[in-house]
């Protein structure tokens, strides 16, 4: 072979590499989710990378602990709907995954397409077009959940902002009843007849739903956000008496501190927040049926705490219905070893727990002095640090100075057991923020 072409071999050589890797850069760039360019390719196969390229930190976002079966949905489920949640988001990320529960059918459920895409507004069932994503499952846009059991979808590439609705649309075309839901969500979702997962419009979403459906989690890679903080309660925690579509259960404010915090340069943790209150929920007891509605404390531990997505810290602000749902006078002992319990599980993993004192309820229908006093035993107990790792005293912010045993007028949605927005509120600031700091104590 002569100089010239072996030199003229070279150039062709270098040609072709610059090409292919012209080609490969062009791929990706163009599958970048910031650039909120849909991976939806033509026709039914969607582009949809299950590795993102980008860096972070998955943490939760957003999560609702499935508390029930649906009532009067035993036989079809949501057979021939779309399903499409509304969720809040607490930090934002780079790239999304769902999970998706069928904790209380009786049969396996079967989902044919699903999706997440950015609400264009708040109240509305619409999305951002660009941000529309189709969701895979181990790369199949088809998904069987057996009855009992939940699924992960795999991750998409979406930028999704701090403090925003996203949509996550489920379509099933066959009858898997009863429907895994969380009721008293807060928050108006939708559902449309047929296959809509990919309407950007909404205008087919014409059923509004108060509660939460087969969506239990919403994570993201984020690069904001270094850990995930978990809140375990009940209705207080839930907020069922906070204003619907508002986003101001003591989670959201307390996320918000956070991220504010954060910004300003203080010294305190990057974490997410995530509501695992359950209206009704006791620390010992739970509901009827296998599994039981309304689980108890006790036993979604695991699911709803130790399973959430890169934990940190839990919150624990359960007990009040301990007492007020025993027909008998509660025992405060068994409470307070069930908080314990609670607590070993939880420093097992090495979490910090930051555990709550028991607010007023004088004026409710469950109220006795009887029932005053256990309330006052426990509260007693968790301020004199013999239960949790740390202590945000619930009962002393909310509490009317004039009359202990009672809600603060102001912070009183009116049931004199739940509180109004600026009750919750309240709570959220009475969290010292240093506190989420740090892991579980050494065992000595």
């Amino acid at each position: 072979m002569t100089r010239r072409h072996g030199y003229a071999l070279l150039s062709a050589i270098v040609a072709l590499v610059l090409g292919l890797s012209a080609a490969i850069y062009v791929g990706v760039a163009a599958d970048d989710g910031s650039t909120h360019r849909s991976t939806l390719a033509g026709g039914n196969t969607p582009r949809n990378p299950a590795a993102p390229v980008s860096t972070g930190t998955w943490v939760g976002t957003w999560s609702a602990s499935p508390a029930a079966a649906e009532p009067g949905t035993e036989t079809d489920g949501t057979a021939g709907l779309s399903v499409r949640n509304v969720v809040h988001t607490s930090v934002g990320g780079t790239s999304a995954r769902v999970t998706l529960s069928n904790l209380y059918g009786q049969s396996p459920l079967t989902i044919t397409h699903a999706s997440v895409a950015l609400a264009a507004g708040s109240g509305t069932p619409a999305a951002v077009t660009q941000s529309m994503r189709r969701l895979t499952f181990g790369g199949n846009t088809t998904v069987v959940i057996p009855s009992g059991g939940q699924v992960m979808s795999d991750a998409v590439r979406v930028s999704v902002p701090a403090d925003a609705d996203v949509l996550v649309t489920t379509y099933s075309p066959t009858r898997s009843g009863p429907v895994t839901s969380h009721p008293h969500a807060r928050q108006t979702s939708y559902a449309a007849q047929g296959d809509r997962t990919e309407d950007v419009t909404g205008t087919a979403y014409t059923q509004k739903v108060g509660n939460w459906r087969y969506l239990t989690a919403l994570d993201v890679l984020s690069n904001d956000a270094d850990g995930t903080v978990v809140a375990l309660g009940d209705s207080l925690t839930d907020g069922i008496t906070s204003t619907s579509g508002a986003n101001r259960r003591w989670t959201d404010v307390l996320s918000r501190r956070l991220r504010a915090a954060v910004a300003a340069g203080e010294d305190v943790p990057r974490y997410s927040v995530v509501n695992q209150g359950i209206s009704g929920n006791r620390i010992l007891v739970g509901g009827l049926g296998r599994p039981a509605d309304n689980p108890s404390g006790l036993d979604r531990f695991r699911r709803d705490v130790l399973d959430r997505t890169n934990v940190k810290v839990v919150v624990i602000a359960l007990g009040v219905n301990d007492i007020l749902r025993d027909p008998n006078l509660a025992d405060p002992e068994l409470i307070l070893e069930g908080m314990r319990t609670m607590v070993g599980q939880a420093h097992a993993r090495g979490l910090k727990v930051v555990g709550a004192t028991l607010m007023p309820f004088q004026g409710h229908r469950g109220y006795t002095d009887g029932r005053e006093a256990v309330r006052g035993q426990i509260n007693a107990e968790i301020r004199a640090g013999r239960v949790f790792d740390a202590v945000v005293d619930f009962d002393e912010a909310l509490r009317d100075p004039y009359n202990p045993r009672k809600l603060r007028p102001e912070y009183d949605s009116g049931d004199h057991l739940h509180p109004s927005d600026l009750g919750y509120a309240r709570m959220a600031e009475a969290l010292d923020l240093k506190d989420l700091k740090g892991t579980a104590p050494a065992k000595l």
